[in-house]
């Protein structure tokens, strides 16, 4: 039985989605996919196949229309995981345009699994026939997972649907990551795209594949108007190296500035080995001389060479780096987010941690708004920020990005220093005789999914040209409880939805934890979004 946790976790990260499964050739028949009621009474009249003895396509058809929570739907759908018909195609197709996400990835992860060619083909077929955007979506995932041959006609016709760019992506991706013959072709054929998230898809599927075919658009993307584009230009380069990259990314270093120039920095380490940081003149002085008979080093090279670089790092430390909690960063736009959930009232624990940080309390809001509020005042007057609270609701100090001149950080540093926990224990004891409302527990709840998505100030239910081109490039999200209220509560589900919606957005996420909660979850947010995660104790 497969881990439906681990597959939510990767289809949402679909670039690093590779698998190689043997190519297997398309149905002539296009097979449209019927609407719901159809299904079923195709279904429902249909025996049961050899690949289905205990007739389970059948039951699914007539009982799953009756569940009406999503945790019985998602467990009759994963009923139907090893079975290997195509009637499990019939069934579940119709399911991926319903809009109880975690109900979509199960039918996902279902029809990524096929292992024989019967429902192979009528998977083949459905994703030739289907025309509407949220299943052509949910069979590009799929297809992207499974890794399914034989699907170069319908990924052709995806890949030049005008109406949405989010098609177009999704085809890049699920052929990066299948086995078809000439797919970088295909998908370098839209470097150009209009669309800034279809042309990062095509620069983040090639450097997966380890396609040269990506070293001229990531050459064109590095003078792109949209960061985004120009991140995935600087990481295609690290990633499929060859030394005609580096004059390139050493020019890059003097066209950008926080995050990106520590992203260029980095991709020419990776190239070269050598450890010059962001100091550019060292790299266009070690260019000069090695450029006419330079070459770039093996695998077993590179790693001797970086390991010599990292033991004299901090000589090449970047100037007026941003730390919060021990993580540092370059970026010159950042946000900061911080639960003030009543659980936040708490004492620490352990107490000699904090013993020595000259906090008004050991309470545990205290500390992180004292730390918060001295790390604001620390920030340079080229860096932009801003700060949201969140408990049930969530909270912004301005509406947008503002520059860190002394105003903003003498605002920024009252407004966190005058941040309380909302609905904390010192308040249960108006709750306790009748007074629920003076003690706002229901607001003093943590929305983790709200907070996260507010973050990115995104919704993926409804891909639009623009969404994803947010501003800042950083986010420090620090919290001490598990998720309690919200569109989505349960971690996984959280972990699916910001990931998924950040694979456009491309913003680096920070987690700092306090308190005594579980902290896997914030380890997976930050390795699933570029970050670091930092445990500050209980």
């Amino acid at each position: 039985m497969k881990s439906l946790g681990k597959h939510l976790i990767m289809t949402a990260l679909l670039l690093e989605t590779v698998c190689a499964v043997p190519g297997l050739g398309a149905s002539s028949r296009p097979l449209a996919a019927p609407a719901p009621d159809a299904m079923v009474a195709t279904a429902a009249t249909a025996g049961p196949g050899a690949e289905d003895p205990d007739n389970l396509v059948g039951e699914f058809a007539k009982y799953f229309k009756k569940y009406e929570d999503s945790a019985t739907r998602v467990e009759a759908i994963l009923a139907l995981e090893d079975v290997e018909d195509a009637g499990v195609v019939r069934v579940l197709v119709p399911v991926l345009k319903l809009e109880e996400a975690e109900v979509v990835e199960a039918a996902i992860l279902v029809l990524a699994g096929f292992e024989s060619p019967e429902p192979i083909q009528a998977f083949l077929a459905a994703l030739e026939g289907e025309k509407k955007e949220p299943t052509r979506l949910g069979l590009l995932r799929a297809l992207a997972s499974g890794g399914y041959g034989g699907a170069l006609k319908s990924l052709e016709k995806c890949l030049k649907d005008r109406r949405s760019w989010a098609v177009r992506r999704a085809a890049v991706l699920a052929l990066a990551a299948g086995p078809e013959e000439g797919a970088a072709e295909l998908i370098v054929a839209l470097a150009a795209d209009r669309e800034p998230a279809v042309r990062c898809a095509v620069l983040d599927g090639l450097a997966a594949m380890g396609s040269a075919l990506v070293l001229d658009p990531a050459a064109a993307g590095l003078a792109d108007e949209v960061w985004q584009v120009r991140a995935s230009a600087i990481e295609a380069l690290a990633r499929v190296r060859r030394t005609s990259s580096v004059p390139l990314l050493i020019v890059q270093m003097a066209r950008e500035e926080g995050r990106l120039l520590a992203d260029a920095a980095m991709a020419l380490e990776t190239l070269t080995g050598r450890g010059f940081g962001q100091r550019r003149e060292l790299w266009e002085r070690f260019w000069e001389t090695y450029k006419e008979r330079y070459e770039i080093p093996t695998d077993a090279e590179l790693a001797a060479l970086l390991a010599a670089k990292k033991a004299r790092a901090e000589e090449y430390s970047p100037p007026g780096a941003v730390s919060y909690h021990g993580i540092s960063t370059p970026s010159r736009s950042i946000l900061f987010v911080i639960d003030v959930s009543g659980s936040m009232e708490n004492m620490v624990v352990e107490r000699e941690k904090f013993a020595d940080g000259g906090y008004p309390s050991m309470h545990r809001i205290d500390i992180v708004k004292t730390e918060l509020a001295r790390t604001i005042e620390r920030l340079e007057p080229h860096v932009k920020f801003n700060v949201i609270a969140f408990a049930t609701e969530i909270k912004r100090w301005k509406k947008r990005q503002q520059k860190a001149n002394a105003l903003g950080r003498s605002s920024a540093a009252d407004w966190v220093r005058n941040l309380e926990a909302i609905g904390g224990n010192s308040k249960e004891t108006y709750s306790s005789v009748g007074l629920a409302g003076a003690a706002n527990l229901e607001g003093g709840k943590t929305n983790t999914y709200g907070a996260l998505m507010a973050a990115l100030g995104y919704d993926p239910k409804s891909p639009r040209t623009g969404d994803y081109q947010v501003e800042l490039d950083t986010i420090f999200f620090l919290s001490d409880g598990r998720p309690s209220t919200g569109a989505y509560i349960d971690p996984a589900d959280i972990l699916r939805e910001f990931t998924g919606a950040n694979a456009t957005c491309k913003v680096v996420l920070h987690t700092i934890a306090i308190g005594e909660f579980r902290k896997q979850f914030m380890k997976d947010l930050a390795k699933a979004n570029g970050g670091s995660f930092v445990d500050l104790g209980r």
